[in-house]
């Protein structure tokens, strides 16, 4: 894994530069940018579109062109940790729980609804492409860590119309937020941004039970024991027959990522405005609070 994440990070690197190398000429134009927040999901373990509820800390670094003044592009990799248990909601009887490392390279367009550099805060909107690694982990009974994928949970390899899904996938990113210029060198900002996937198995949860000897047939007694875990749990029900619903394959999983940012220009000659005083403050000549003059 620790090979992937790597081939991952300098994949995105080659991707970063190749884009945004031909407007070096503009390099006054560059924003270096690092976040720090928390990363969570939404699925079948944690139905909720959006809760902090199991969010885990996550942080990123990022290089931002600004393409005019309330147009920028960004690209930019993130990393974080998601992770849900049934015993935290309305399942609990099943008793599933994962938790995966996540790596994302992101290449997103962000507009600002108010021009920065006439207004001392604005909100801002983004919209994009990423791609990103993830592997669903889960401990077993005695606390040792169980890589999901490799014991097809699902049947996946196995079962007509099951293949093994991939840990490497698209998203579309999209959010928004506040952005505060402190100077036409540097912004702060909140944000939130969230992640629309293509696949059900971030959590290693989509569709139904198979069969329980079938399974212990393909990929042994272990998987059967983490394929379900109701019967860990006081009074548990034995393994579902075969067929039983084990996920809601109609609802894909989402992660998304949110906290502070912080933006500066790579370059001290940036674009002056007059908008800021002598000691390089920033003046907004429409508002401090982003506050149209009449």
């Amino acid at each position: 894994m620790t090979e992937n994440r790597n081939r991952s990070l300098t994949l995105c690197l080659k991707i970063l530069f190749a884009i945004l190398m031909p407007m070096s000429g503009w390099s006054q134009n560059f924003f270096v940018s690092v976040f720090a927040g928390a990363s969570n999901y939404s699925g079948d373990l944690q139905e909720k579109r959006f809760t902090l509820q199991q969010a885990h800390p996550a942080g990123g670094v990022g290089l931002l062109y600004e393409l005019t003044d309330k147009i920028m592009i960004h690209g930019e990799f993130d990393f974080g940790k998601i992770s849900a248990a049934d015993k935290y909601g309305k399942n609990y009887k099943r008793n599933l729980s994962f938790y995966s490392h996540l790596y994302e390279f992101s290449l997103k367009g962000e507009y600002f609804i108010l021009n920065p550099y006439d207004y001392a805060i604005s909100p801002y909107v983004f919209l994009g492409v990423s791609i990103f690694d993830f592997a669903p982990y889960a401990d077993d009974e005695h606390g040792t860590p169980v890589l999901l994928p490799e014991k097809s949970t699902e049947g996946q390899g196995f079962i007509v119309g099951r293949n093994p899904y991939k840990l490497r996938q698209f998203a579309i990113p999209f959010g928004g937020g506040l952005q505060w210029t402190i100077s036409h060198n540097s912004r702060l900002g909140l944000f939130l941004g969230f992640r629309k996937t293509f696949t059900d198995y971030i959590d290693d949860v989509s569709t139904t039970y198979v069969d329980e000897t079938q399974l212990a047939l393909e990929k042994g007694a272990s998987a059967v024991a983490i394929a379900y875990r109701g019967d860990e749990i006081p009074n548990g029900a034995p393994y579902p027959p075969a067929g039983t619903q084990r996920g809601n394959a109609k609802s894909l999983d989402w992660y998304y990522f949110t906290g502070l940012s912080y933006r500066v220009r790579i370059f001290a000659k940036g674009k002056r405005r007059g908008h800021t005083d002598e000691d390089g403050r920033f003046n907004g000549r429409k508002g401090q609070l982003g506050c149209p003059r009449f």
